[in-house]
């Protein structure tokens, strides 16, 4: 009888989870992103609330790369002096 039991998949889900009706989910969404090696963030509520989406918060780190580059720039340059 033992050997019956290891054999069968054990559901853990609750019998009132119905994924069937559940409206507006997409199975694999961002598989495509995945493979390609996208990196998926969580952004804090307060943070979202500025950037409307992945373009906005692109734009913003690639301005902020450039502004730190700069200021490496004008660091070595005043060492140099």
């Amino acid at each position: 009888m033992k050997k019956e039991v290891e054999n069968e998949m054990e559901d853990e889900l609750r019998s009132e989870y119905d994924f069937s009706q559940m409206q507006g989910a997409v199975r694999g969404k961002y598989v495509e992103r995945y493979r390609a090696g996208t990196n998926l963030v969580l952004l804090d509520p307060d943070v979202a609330q500025a950037f409307p989406n992945d373009a906005a918060v692109n734009e913003a780190l690639r301005l902020l790369i450039q502004v730190a580059q700069r200021q490496q720039l004008n660091t070595a340059v005043q060492r140099t002096e």
